[in-house]
């Protein structure tokens, strides 16, 4: 799947004022992260705010990226949950054409056993007609998938292909790295330490601050791919400070305050979301304007 290495971004979703869906300003996104380099699409994660669209407007942000993307890049699918029948049941019914692999969350809230987890995966594999990555992010979901069963998923299931790893414990990321079959992904899941995890043999990044600056972003993990870190860290030190910033009151509010100040959105979410405060976004124009000088 080597379509997947290098930069991903987790989509937002822009609403207007109304609480709908701003179709136009997800294609100026669109646009704008793959005109930047970006070397692959993610829509319906958590940072598209997923929990509140429903299924009718996940599937609309779906066509609405297949179309706009026209093959230029790959276009991964969040498809997730905690009701392992209910997920089976929508990779088995999911309209499947145009998209190259399926994100999928581990399952929040229940706290499931590490047996739990990996049953839980094996399940999804079996039902779905498409490469699978993991997506472990402890801090949402309350119970961490142990290096030893992303490993066992990665070998008993041939279309779990790679992690998105957001637990942002570097000893277990590096236990994958060293325990993987060749051609399994290890992806960062946190924008900060995406070059770290590439520099000890990971391949990319799912990443949120990328959709802000792409053309930085992407390069950033290109240089480091490429072996060329001195250059890789400069760009990471000059996104390092907005990046934190942009996580400081929680995704996606931060995200979407930079995208409005860059004139791709307007910055609306939906609740319990709530925008970030006025200090907040005023340090992140602040930040936004040095890197657009």
């Amino acid at each position: 799947m080597n379509e997947l290495k290098g930069t991903g971004v987790a989509l937002i979703t822009p609403f207007d004022a109304d609480g709908r869906i701003d179709e136009a300003a997800f294609r100026n996104l669109i646009n704008y992260v793959i005109n930047g380099g970006v070397e692959y699409l993610v829509v319906n994660g958590t940072t598209g705010e997923s929990p509140t669209t429903t299924e009718e407007e996940k599937l609309r942000l779906l066509q609405i990226a297949l179309e706009e993307s026209n093959n230029r890049v790959p276009v991964v699918f969040g498809i997730g949950g905690n009701d392992t029948s209910k997920v089976v049941k929508q990779l088995k019914t999911f309209e499947s054409a145009g998209v190259a692999a399926i994100l999928s969350v581990s399952p929040y809230y229940n706290k499931p056993t590490q047996e739990g987890i990996y049953h839980h995966y094996k399940a999804l594999s079996e039902a779905s007609p498409l490469p699978i990555i993991v997506y472990n992010v402890p801090g949402r979901t309350s119970s961490n998938i142990a290096a030893e069963t992303t490993l066992r998923l990665q070998s008993d299931c041939s279309n779990i292909v790679a992690v998105k790893e957001a637990s942002g414990n570097l000893e277990q990321i590096m236990a994958i790295i060293q325990g993987r079959n060749k051609g399994f992904l290890v992806l960062s899941g946190d924008d900060n330490l995406t070059l770290p995890i590439i520099a000890l043999g990971g391949d990319g990044v799912i990443s949120v601050s990328g959709q802000g600056f792409p053309k930085i972003f992407s390069q950033m993990v290109r240089d480091a791919l490429n072996g060329d870190l001195a250059q890789a860290r400069e760009k990471h030190y000059q996104l390092f400070e907005i990046t934190r910033l942009l996580f400081a009151e929680g995704n996606p509010g931060g995200i979407k305050a930079l995208l409005a100040h860059l004139g791709i959105i307007r910055e609306h979410l939906r609740m319990p979301l709530w925008p970030v405060s006025d200090a907040t976004r005023q340090k992140i124009i602040n930040e936004a304007q040095k890197l657009l000088e």
